[in-house]
């Protein structure tokens, strides 16, 4: 391709079958260390985020959801269910360094190009499958989604209100899930690099969740205790919440875990005299009537918008910012002064404002080099040049609906 490959994994091919949120985000980060990730999909089988997530859009090559989970990557059409497909799935396994599906259990397997097929052509091929439950156990055949990850995974009943049910948690919880399958994708690669083998990968997504939640699980296994929902408050914290300001729906975070901290914010609030009284005099005493402290605060704040606020006590070394809304992200100075926004041209799309990678690495750079890729848009390049198939070939399997 025209754009220069950069970064830690330059070098790195990856064929990727995963769709939706959770698989390409783990192949999104490969990305922008430098894999060239050959994303496959088919007209049977289109990703799901090609329709959009909170709105829906027309066309294939019309969401900006699409585009987001997907720079860098190459996209090709290929249809799993016809016996050339699979053959063709397999030439390029050959010419991979790993495999990335969250298909459900043994999808691959019925389609014969499973992991022993796979290692047939590939005997160093890494295959890293991501499922709700896993591969194996009585509920690895179970279907799950980001909200379901959630739930079985524990955080959904530790999140929200006291009074409230647990929370349904669902972008974060897949972006979490896709940080994990990068890590597990570096993990294998470096294994493959120090001993020339490859592996099998089985990743359980609620388990992923699961390992979020350890010191909950502790808790109840030292103590019998069982956690539950504390809204913003912290177990030992306080005060630790959100307070409302001035501004329609605006707030500040407000968090203390010192005596030092404490009596700075007794006198930001130019009440001095709080560090000394019964209520508040300790963190227990704190903790104890951590309502009636939390309304002394609200009344401070609420004289404040969420900046103003957060540069006075910043400003005594108290932990506070305000909780930032979209808008807010935007034109933040410290982000703008990070370049933490890059703009993106896409063939459809036009310009876009995206956020960029998440690290910075000074040797090796990891950068969006192009966007997310239009359906079938490099079937020409993979087919042809990475495979060798005659132009004829390629013709002939378009038509036959192979390449669809």
């Amino acid at each position: 391709m025209t754009d220069k490959q950069a970064g830690p994994l330059s070098g790195v091919r990856i064929l990727d079958f995963t769709w939706a949120a959770a698989g390409p985000q783990g192949t999104l980060l490969a990305g922008f260390l430098g894999a060239e990730v050959l994303k496959v999909e088919s007209v049977r089988r289109l990703d799901l985020m090609r329709r959009g997530m909170s709105t829906l859009y027309e066309g294939f090559d019309n969401s900006p959801h699409l585009n987001d989970f997907n720079f860098n990557k190459l996209g090709i059409r290929l249809d799993l269910s016809k016996p050339e497909g699979q053959k063709l799935a397999l030439s390029l396994v050959a010419v991979c360094d790993a495999v990335v599906d969250n298909f459900r259990p043994n999808v691959l397997e019925r389609l014969g190009v499973g992991y022993n097929a796979m290692r047939r052509v590939n005997p160093s091929i890494i295959l890293l499958s991501a499922a709700n439950g896993g591969s194996t156990g009585p509920e690895s055949k179970f279907a799950g989604y980001a909200g379901i990850f959630n739930a079985l995974g524990g955080m959904g009943y530790l999140t929200g209100y006291q009074d409230g049910p647990p929370t349904m948690l669902r972008d974060s919880v897949d972006l979490r899930v896709g940080s994990a399958l990068a890590f597990a994708i570096v993990a294998s690669l470096y294994h493959r690099r120090q001993t020339g083998q490859g592996q099998f990968v089985d990743m359980a997504s609620r388990e992923v969740v699961s390992c979020l939640v350890g010191d909950q699980i502790l808790e109840y296994t030292m103590n019998g205790h069982n956690p539950m929902r504390q809204g913003n408050r912290d177990p030992i914290m306080a005060p630790h919440n959100v307070y409302r300001c001035k501004d329609n729906d605006s707030w500040v975070s407000i968090a203390v875990g010192t005596e030092d901290e404490w009596r700075a914010l007794c006198r930001v609030l130019g009440r001095a005299e709080l560090a000394s009284d019964p209520r508040f005099a300790d963190a227990y005493a704190r903790k104890k009537n951590e309502a009636e402290l939390d309304t002394l605060i609200t009344q401070w704040t609420k004289q404040r918008t969420p900046h103003e606020a957060t540069l006075l006590l910043q400003k005594a070394s108290v932990a506070a910012m305000p909780s930032m809304s979209m808008d807010d992200l935007l034109a933040d100075e410290h982000l703008q002064a990070r370049g933490a926004y890059v703009t993106v041209q896409h063939p459809v799309l036009g310009k876009q404002t995206n956020v960029g990678v998440p690290w910075k690495l000074s040797r090796t750079p990891a950068s969006i080099r192009r966007p997310g890729p239009l359906f079938g848009e490099h079937n020409p390049f993979v087919f042809g040049e990475i495979l060798g198939l005659p132009k004829n070939d390629v013709e002939r399997l378009t038509k036959a609906e192979v390449l669809s």
